[in-house]
Formats: structure tokens, sequence, C-alpha cells
């Protein structure tokens, strides 16, 4: 998926943990040549250029297509998996791949782990006996510094921006590069949503505080361009940070 994968997993080391991270592992490989839009031969990309039909496809593509359905119609179209005319439901996939990795992980006894997609990150438990988890969200105008951290012990974390690469988020009303802030991160429990709402959130530009006050069981804050910030009631974390050692513990 043109990105990195990490597993904190704060558990005592068993044979079905192991075994679990093994068959978590297999199913990031099994999304990325089913999904990836990078490679020729994969499913998502044979259907997009119509080498083949949905018929075609195997299970995992109707069930990503159908949950995008679903979260288009929830975000009055700020998020969509065609916004310039041509299938990519990366803006799914990503948080649903790794929420699904992390499930894997749970049901084999890990219940104090992070499981981290490209900055997109599906946590439980706690870091260490008594401690909850610390994500620092990266400060997208100062490079090495952070912007805030999140705190909690069952949370979905995602992050949308332009600091990493550039203008990528269209916005499905405009068929343009979404003007939103440098960057927004959602917070909520299931990342498969929380990543989703984080695309449609930024692609909303100046909407996305007032949507997201609204929008129950998920939290937002934003760095603006011109350095403010923003962040919703709830939000679980704190702003205003300057560099502190590491992203995640």
């Amino acid at each position: 998926m043109g990105t990195v994968f990490s597993f904190d997993i704060r558990d005592a080391p068993t044979a079905a943990i192991e075994s679990a991270l093994d068959a978590a592992v297999a199913w990031l490989h099994r999304v990325d040549e089913v999904f990836s839009t990078y490679r020729s031969d994969s499913a998502i990309s044979r259907l997009a250029r119509g080498a083949i039909g949905l018929d075609d496809c195997p299970p995992e593509v109707h069930e990503v297509l159908a949950l995008c359905v679903q979260i288009r119609r929830a975000t009055n179209g700020w998020f969509s998996h065609t916004p310039d005319g041509r299938l990519d439901p990366s803006g799914l996939v990503k948080g649903w791949a790794v929420e699904r990795a992390w499930q894997i992980l749970q049901e084999a006894g890990a219940h104090n782990t992070c499981v981290n997609g490209g900055g997109d990150i599906q946590l439980s438990g706690e870091s260490v006996p008594g401690v909850p988890w610390r994500v620092g969200i990266a400060h997208p105008l100062r490079p090495g510094e952070l912007c805030t951290i999140v705190t909690g012990h069952d949370l979905a974390i995602a992050t949308s921006g332009t600091a990493e690469r550039g203008a990528h988020i269209l916005s499905p009303h405009r068929g343009a590069p979404a003007d939103g802030p440098a960057s927004l991160t959602v917070v909520g429990r299931s990342l498969t949503l929380t990543d989703a709402y984080a695309t449609a959130a930024f692609a909303m530009g100046g909407r996305a505080r007032s949507w997201l006050d609204h929008l129950d069981g998920f939290e937002g804050f934003a760095m603006m361009r011109d350095g403010r910030s923003w962040q919703t009631r709830g939000f679980p974390g704190r702003g205003d940070l300057q560099v502190v050692g590491g992203t995640v513990g």
C-alpha cells in the first residue's frame, strides 16, 4: 500500500499471539495484492480499467465497495471512492485493513496492542499497566515537532493532510484538490470509519469542525495553514506542544 506498517504488542508473548502476528502480516500482504492501486495486477486495478467485472473479484472487494457506498451517504458525498471518476477506495482500505489486523491479534489474546499503518492507528488496552497509550500527532508546519498528543485506551486515530504526500485528497464536489487545513486528525473507536471520516472531513475544509462536533462517537483536531488550531469538545488530547521524544509510547 505504499507505506509502512508496525505492530506494538505489550502482552506477554505466547504461541497464539506469535501465530496471530504472522496471520496479521499475511492479511496485510493479501490486502495489498487485492487493493493496491500501485499494482497493475491487483483486483482493484483490473476492475478499475475494466479487465474484470465485480463478479470476478474476491469477497473483500465486495465488502469494501459496500462500505464505501455507506460512508459516501453518511458524509453527504464528501467521502468518495470515485472522486475523479476513477475507482480508488484507498481512503477506506488502509484503515479497514489495519482494524482487521488488530482484530486478529485481539482474538489471540493480544489485548494491549497498537497497530500502525502509515500513521493510522488502532490501539487497545494500555502501554504499560496503569498507563494509557500516548500517540503524538506530527506538526504539519514544523518538522520534528508534535502539534498534539492523543491519550487513551481503546481508540482509532487517523490523520489526513498534505505534509507527507502533497495535495492528494480530492474534493468529490469540486473534482479538484481539497482546500483543507494543513492536517486534520479524527479519533473514534473503529479505524475503518475513523480513517474514512478523516478523509471526508479534510475534503470539507471549513465545514469540518461543525460536522465533527455533531458526529456521535468521533472527535477531531485540525492544524490550520496559518498555524492556528481547533479541536472538538471531547478530543482526548492536548494542543500547542513542543518537541517530545517518540510518537507512540
